[in-house]
């Protein structure tokens, strides 16, 4: 079975430069990117994995996924938080927060190892049956 990740961001230039790099990292995941403006709930569905950038918080292109996940219940995902800003790295944390997805504890914010990062989100995907 194909595991599928999906990575979500604010369509900032510098949110897009991160998802990409993310997304080579994926090579074992068929990898949806979306922007938040175009993000429909059903891009969760087949997602294992999520990955959510935000350049600033609380972008407005954010809104109506920030309400589904107030509604959903995603406690065998998981999830990791990129950006460039602590701020926008918490609410992006705060706005995943209900779903009860496991989200790793530490956001990437554009500095050090991207690929050590990411390895460290998708490690509890290797402890599964």
């Amino acid at each position: 079975m194909e595991k599928t990740a999906l990575i979500v961001t604010d369509g900032a230039e510098s949110t897009q430069i991160m998802a990409e790099a993310i997304a080579e990292e994926l090579k074992s995941f068929k990898v949806i990117s979306v922007s938040a403006k175009d993000f429909m709930g059903t891009d969760l569905l087949p997602a294992k994995i999520c990955f959510f950038g935000a350049e600033n918080p609380q972008p407005p292109s954010y809104s109506s996924l920030y309400e589904i996940l107030q509604h959903i219940n995603l406690i065998d995902r998981l999830g990791g938080v990129f950006s460039g800003s602590k701020n926008a790295a918490q609410y992006l944390y705060e706005m995943v927060n209900n779903s009860e997805m496991t989200l790793y504890p530490d956001p990437y914010l554009g500095e050090g190892d991207l690929k050590t990062w990411v390895k460290k989100v998708l490690e509890p995907l290797s402890k599964q049956p």
